[in-house]
């Protein structure tokens, strides 16, 4: 089928929006291309520190000089669930670089935080900024110039964005993600939400609640809801980083540690034909595939801001104007939990992600002519992978899905419109995650109740102060303000309130996680009350109005909202943002992060005195070393 019009539309202006950022980042990785492979450039003295701690075999393959050495960028840590399988990877990827003639070597480790344990804590004030160190430390770890492709372990939150940001950077390379896989289901996501809620009203004590978490999140992999992590995962596929089908296949599998051993020989195989750069793999049609992708299937509003900074990596200019006329025109085809019931691993049973691809490019929702680690197109992420007689092969996915009440056909699809709005009026731009809140619960007129902190506003609920419709709003939770923090924790209470009958909403300046989902949230409002946004002007009692259906945030009946003077943050909560749990040690980020729609970060700082533009030779420090060191 043609592609969908209005998808040509958003991606020839963002082609255009983003001509001179592209132009630049890609002739930064022509010159480092022309360059040569990293081998090449080091002195012998640089070489043997390269190997001095690797194996004899591994030692006489390096010295011949002509066979590629793979370079893995791991998130590895035992606390993150997710991450913990990642142990085991290292030797297999070495394992299967010698059976490929090559040789792999650990460049590097990130940070990987878990949002589950920071939730509601000081330490989720690092959470976003986390993914710009992840970006620096990926850039640490491969800037040895000892590689000729690289390798990134990593499945959570702000993890693969990171990784991902940072592997850009050497885009001359050929990158490939491996993934570490979900865990088996646990307890059923509705009795889990229902026992949150209960707790939230003092009806069960904390050991009830314990237990119920604990049989939620029980083993090793990624936590089995629909949220950042699992959408990260949905979003690699899409844009032809991992192997196909990969996302969703479980650990400690011997179809797990197949895919991964055949993820590292992929690599191998492209740098010794030197073709699948990852520059040239993620474009501005790449970019726009994965934002369809998201949509198609509920992802997490993170990405609202996740995807700016990771398309801003490769020179790819985006906005929430262009997420939003996305979404109005990509069929909703998934239910998964927050959006349903089902898991991730019920919707990979129902067909999973090569069943979405096949349907979004036979529908003409993605770009098809573009070009992934597998080749050119995206047939081959139709396939899904099995282990026969101990061999790793593809077959094509289901033609229908297994499970029409988790997964549905582009041609019946459970929404015409993807899950993601954009909002704006006098309170700023915002957005909305609207394909879990049922209509009836979308469009709230409520007197405002305005908080600084999730534990004011906790606090109020306690009290039955916010028992009566509602918009709750809380601001001071930018990026500038205090790194922008999920606000999860309001969850369960927005939800017991709206289970009361009231009208209900939430409007910030800060984030709710990617599990977020039944009542309606108007999240990373921008500016930020912080930078003088909107929000600073807001006082109790006023009536706010959310209308996603209209794309409406705004103020009812308050003549000039700017008129009026800002509130100012109280020092308490300014002085305990700033220090305590590592926080000390990011007052430049808070000073140097740009807006939540501008993704968000601190990587994309022009340096002092450049314009933004440089047609000068290339850094002398890419060519080739003429003496030894």
């Amino acid at each position: 089928m043609a592609l969908n019009p209005v998808v040509a539309e958003v991606t020839d202006r963002i082609v255009a929006r983003s001509r001179q950022t592209r132009a630049d980042y890609l002739r930064r990785m022509d010159a480092a291309t022309g360059s040569g492979p990293g081998r090449a450039k080091l002195s012998c003295a640089n070489w043997a520190h390269a190997f001095a701690g690797q194996t004899v075999a591994d030692k006489l393959t390096a010295m011949t000089g002509a066979q590629p050495n793979l370079g893995v960028v791991t998130a590895y840590n035992d606390m993150l669930s997710a991450h913990h399988p990642f142990e085991r990877f290292p030797e297999i990827i070495r394992q299967a670089a010698r059976e490929a003639g090559a040789t792999a070597q650990v460049a590097g480790g990130t940070p990987a935080m878990c949002d589950g344990v920071t939730q509601g804590r000081p330490g989720m004030e690092l959470s976003l900024f986390s993914r710009d160190v992840i970006a620096m430390s990926t850039g640490v770890a491969l800037t040895h110039d000892a590689f000729d492709a690289a390798l990134m372990l990593g499945v959570c939150d702000k993890i693969v964005p990171g990784l991902f940001m940072g592997a850009l950077a050497f885009g001359h390379l050929p990158v490939v993600f491996a993934p570490a896989g979900p865990m088996p289901s646990g307890i059923p996501n509705a009795e889990k939400a229902r026992v949150r809620a209960e707790y939230a009203q003092g009806l069960i004590d904390r050991a009830e609640l314990l237990k119920s978490e604990i049989a939620s999140y029980h083993s090793p992999g990624t936590c089995t809801f629909y949220g950042t992590a699992n959408s990260n995962q949905m979003m690699m596929e899409i844009a032809g980083l991992h192997m196909p089908s990969t996302a969703f296949v479980h650990p400690d599998t011997g179809l797990r540690d197949a895919l991964t051993a055949a993820a590292a020989q992929r690599a191998i195989e492209l740098a010794r034909a030197g073709r699948g750069r990852m520059a040239d793999v993620v474009s501005e049609k790449t970019i726009v595939n994965m934002i369809v992708a998201l949509l198609a299937t509920g992802g997490s509003t993170n990405h609202a801001i996740h995807l700016v900074a990771m398309a801003r990596a490769a020179g790819v200019l985006i906005d929430w104007t262009d997420m939003d006329q996305l979404s109005s025109v990509t069929p909703l085809l998934a239910r998964v939990y927050p959006n349903g019931s089902a898991d991730v691993n019920a919707f990979q049973a129902a067909g999973g992600v090569a069943f979405v691809t096949r349907e979004l490019v036979e529908a003409g929702s993605l770009h098809a002519d573009v070009t992934t680690i597998m080749g050119e197109g995206l047939e081959a992420y139709f396939k899904e992978p099995r282990l026969e007689d101990g061999e790793l092969i593809w077959r094509d996915t289901v033609r229908e899905s297994l499970d029409l009440t988790i997964l549905r056909p582009a041609s019946d699809p459970f929404d015409r419109e993807g899950g993601l709005r954009l909002v704006q009026g006098d309170l700023g731009r915002a957005v909305i995650k609207i394909s879990a809140v049922k209509p009836e619960n979308r469009i709230v007129e409520a007197p405002a109740a305005v908080f600084e902190t999730q534990e004011d506003a906790l606090q109020a609920f306690k009290d039955g102060k916010l028992d009566r419709d509602v918009v709750v709003v809380l601001r001071f939770q930018g990026p500038r303000a205090n790194g922008m923090p999920e606000l999860h924790s309001l969850s369960p209470a927005l939800g017991v309130l709206q289970d009361k009958g009231f009208k209900v909403a939430f409007v910030t300046d800060g984030r709710m996680s990617g599990a977020s989902g039944k009542t309606p949230a108007a999240i990373h409002v921008s500016p930020e009350a912080l930078a003088g946004g909107p929000l600073a002007h807001v006082r109790d009692g006023d009536v706010i109005r959310l209308d996603p259906e209209a794309g409406v945030l705004t103020t009812v009946g308050v003549e000039d909202l700017s008129a009026r003077p800002a509130a100012a943050r109280s020092r308490a909560h300014a002085e305990g943002s700033s220090w305590g749990y590592g926080r000390e040690l990011f007052g430049a980020f808070r000073q140097a992060v740009s807006t939540a729609e501008e993704g968000a970060s601190v990587c994309f700082t022009a340096p002092i005195g450049a314009d933004g533009h440089d047609d000068g030779p290339p850094d002398p420090n890419v060519v080739d070393r003429a003496v030894d060191a």
